[in-house]
């Protein structure tokens, strides 16, 4: 079972972001389970959104203890709870224009795969709404879902600007590509 933290600020687009993820896993085939966690339901508060995906029914009903992938909206959320979730192995996609080498001597231990995803989404036409952007990079790091499934999710679902939601999605996707090719070589 794949379980994904995502962490956000009130406003970000984190719980679109979870749900859009939600319904790309759910179109490739895969049983999924989605839930949000909100602070203060105002713009800025925190805000957690939660998956659990697998090929079976997911019948556990519990919050996430050990997340195998977070994607986190905001570098300043990278702390306490959120990362008392994360392990060695977990991959952390994180909104920041900082390299991974800068957030790794403040967050030592953690695969970090930072991707700029304001600049990504100013380039696109989107203001400040990062979460397409950054649900690209995420598929990416953890190698699901596919980017064509996540476009034709975006196309389906995205409330407003598909095509710039789309151009963003695959920006994103494309950035964390070379970071992680990168890494590998």
């Amino acid at each position: 079972m794949l379980q994904i933290v995502i962490q956000g600020r009130g406003g970000q687009g984190a719980q679109t972001a979870g749900n859009l993820l939600a319904a790309a896993f759910f179109a490739a085939g895969r049983q999924v389970q989605c839930f949000a966690s909100y602070g203060g339901a105002r713009r800025g508060t925190p805000v957690s959104s939660y998956l659990r995906v697998d090929d079976r029914p997911v019948r556990v009903r519990c919050d996430i203890e050990r997340a195998d992938a977070i994607l986190c909206f905001d570098a300043t959320l990278l702390a306490g709870a959120l990362l008392a979730t994360a392990t060695p192995a977990t991959v952390v996609v994180v909104n920041s224009a900082r390299s991974a080498g800068e957030l790794a001597r403040t967050l030592p231990g953690l695969h970090l795969v930072p991707v700029d995803g304001l600049a990504i989404a100013r380039r696109h036409g989107l203001g400040r709404i990062v979460n397409s952007a950054l649900l690209g990079a995420f598929a990416r790091a953890i190698g699901a879902p596919d980017l064509p499934m996540l476009e034709t999710t975006l196309r389906e679902r995205a409330p407003k600007l598909k095509d710039a939601n789309i151009a963003a999605c695959e920006e994103g996707w494309r950035c964390a590509d070379v970071q992680l090719r990168a890494e590998a070589a």
